[in-house]
């Protein structure tokens, strides 16, 4: 097997996205699978296959028309030397909407990787609805990260073999040291009084991912004088101004967008995360936070409500549900510190015994394995069907 990974979202681009499509592309690589990648980014300058450890990153720039920047990278997918087993498309608009067409054109199976927001905003887009449908119907397999999105799916295409493969981390590019905590410990003294908790809130704090919710029901949940809010990401214009309306009931701090290596001292000084998604898939987030033993304040949209339990190992609540959200950050500024930590630390368990990277890669591994042997077995039935007429 050799698949090829069509996807907008993959290094050097920033965020969310682009860090899972290298970790599962780099831990494929790892277990022994050579895997191709085909990329179409803002940051490439022209298009070009490059030699990577485990495969070739196949590249083109992306541009205002998405059929120009498809078919320079098909132009270049065209000429590969060893034709890909599969087509796989990882999420995101322009790979569904090319990874079909691809897949076709070469003759191999479609299989599409739903991260969760990509089928949330798509499939109700009036412009892109049609796409995301359509690499449905055409996939051999479809994998998504939560299990609400997979039912979801079946319920909708009710033949379409639906997988929930969860999301991994890599623990090992997750370890504090020593300098970690000596700067978790100097930003807390330098900016959270004395007798508040910090509360973290990482990412890009914008209004789908419930932002400005969150910050309506923080100013409205009775914690004066408990809670500090640290906003590490980039936020949008009208969020800062929502984090203004409350500093008079809880003090906050910005740190614009840091590299993820960065992140280390920021989880280290929370005594709890925020994810207050109205709908989201597995937010990598709380897979960082969770491998530091950092607890969360989330709500239970999409892959939350997999890994969360209320009172067990988080603190959660409705998505949407103000008086809810309220009542769980009533509960992160006054449960027991100690139990506070004694949560994260069983979240920290179950994320490394149930999300691993390699737990993630092998998954993977074997619905490509699978998806190669009904092709296999389907263009057998079909010669012997011919032979026969």
């Amino acid at each position: 097997m050799r698949p090829l990974v069509l996807t907008e979202n993959y290094p050097p681009d920033r965020g969310g996205m682009a860090q899972s499509c290298d970790r599962i592309v780099r831990s494929l690589r790892a277990s022994g699978l050579p895997v191709d990648v085909a990329h179409v980014g803002r940051k490439v300058p022209r298009p070009r296959v490059e030699p990577q450890e485990g495969g070739l990153l196949v590249s083109a720039p992306s541009d205002e028309d998405p059929a120009h920047a498809i078919h320079l990278l098909w132009n270049e997918v065209r000429r590969l030397t060893v034709p890909p087993s599969h087509v796989v498309a990882f999420g995101g608009a322009t790979p569904i909407l090319a990874a079909p067409a691809f897949a076709a054109w070469l003759g191999v199976p479609l299989v599409t990787l739903l991260r969760g927001n990509d089928f949330d905003t798509g499939l109700f887009s009036l412009r892109r609805g049609w796409a995301l449908r359509d690499a449905l119907a055409r996939s051999a397999a479809v994998a998504t990260v939560s299990r609400d999105h997979q039912r979801k799916v079946a319920a909708l295409f009710p033949s379409a073999d639906v997988r929930f493969v969860p999301n991994g981390i890599d623990a090992a590019d997750w370890t504090l040291v020593p300098h970690d905590l000596e700067r978790a410990a100097l930003f807390r003294a330098e900016h959270v009084g004395a007798g508040r908790r910090l509360v973290g809130m990482f990412g890009h704090l914008k209004q789908k991912k419930g932002g400005a919710f969150f910050l309506e029901a923080l100013r409205r949940a009775g914690v004066d004088g408990l809670l500090h809010l640290l906003v590490v990401g980039d936020a949008e214009p009208e969020m800062l101004a929502h984090l203004a309306s409350i500093e008079s009931s809880v003090p906050w701090t910005h740190v614009p967008f840091v590299d993820r290596y960065e992140l280390l001292p920021y989880y280290a000084a929370c005594d709890a995360i925020v994810v207050p998604s109205f709908y989201d898939g597995m937010p990598n987030v709380l897979l960082e936070a969770g491998v530091l033993g950092v607890p969360p304040v989330a709500s239970t949209a999409g892959g939350m409500a997999d890994l969360l339990e209320d009172g067990v190992n988080a603190i959660t609540f409705a998505p949407g549900d103000v008086h809810d959200c309220r009542r769980a950050l009533s509960d992160a500024a006054t449960i027991p510190l100690e139990e506070l930590r004694l949560r994260g630390a069983r979240l920290k368990e179950t994320v490394l015994r149930d999300y691993r990277h390699d737990l993630e890669a092998a998954r993977y591994a074997a619905l490509l394995e699978e998806t190669t042997g009904r092709a296999s077995r389907a263009a057998g039935t079909n010669a012997l069907t011919e032979s026969r007429t």
